[in-house]
């Protein structure tokens, strides 16, 4: 195989190594940004308001993801949805108000509307360390925050991208499994003090 590029290939060296993973690739002190998802790199997942809680779970598993952007395909964010919205007790409880079943419900019922979402300034997170992000998703209660810019070719704003509590997690080498936020942050707390 030939490569146009000044690069050339090689055979794998006989002591070679596998380089994983480890543990602690960020710390409290860490740039907060080294522990945010960047749309500008990697494309958010979104759903459309009337698509099935069932459409909104699966598209969460196939994606590796716990929050989608609800959009109608026009690049405006209608609100977004967490699995903690999908799998908790509120969809059970708004069925059964409104005399329905769990099945009859769609994203656009439960999903939090754009004007709730709370949101970072990006300027602000490149001055923000990680425990900075950690301490604002505990004072919300939620697992995920948004974070906006301005887009420099239209001047209007954007989401730039997210910071998970869970992918904070693994950048921090804990396992953070289910949607029980005080454990979640106290694991995540006990890694930083480490």
């Amino acid at each position: 195989m030939t490569l146009a590029a000044k690069v050339r290939t090689h055979k794998l060296s006989p002591n070679a190594g596998l380089c994983a993973a480890g543990f602690n690739l960020i710390g409290a002190d860490s740039p907060a940004i080294e522990a945010m998802t960047d749309f500008f790199r990697v494309n958010a997942v979104t759903i459309a308001a009337g698509a099935s809680l069932a459409e909104a779970n699966a598209r969460m598993i196939s994606r590796g993801v716990r929050l989608l952007l609800v959009s109608a395909g026009d690049e405006q964010i209608d609100g977004l949805i967490s699995a903690r919205d999908l799998l908790g007790e509120r969809p059970i409880q708004l069925a059964q108000s409104r005399g329905g079943k769990r099945d009859e419900l769609t994203v656009r019922d439960l999903m939090v509307p754009a004007a709730s979402i709370d949101t970072l300034y990006l300027n602000e997170v490149l001055n923000a360390r990680v425990s900075d992000i950690l301490e604002a998703l505990k004072s919300l209660g939620r697992q995920h925050i948004m974070v906006e810019d301005i887009d420099p070719a239209s001047g209007q704003p954007r989401l730039r991208g997210v910071f998970s509590a869970t992918q904070i997690g693994r950048l921090l080498g804990v396992p953070v499994l289910g949607f029980d936020l005080p454990q979640t942050f106290a694991e995540i707390e006990a890694a930083l003090a480490n």
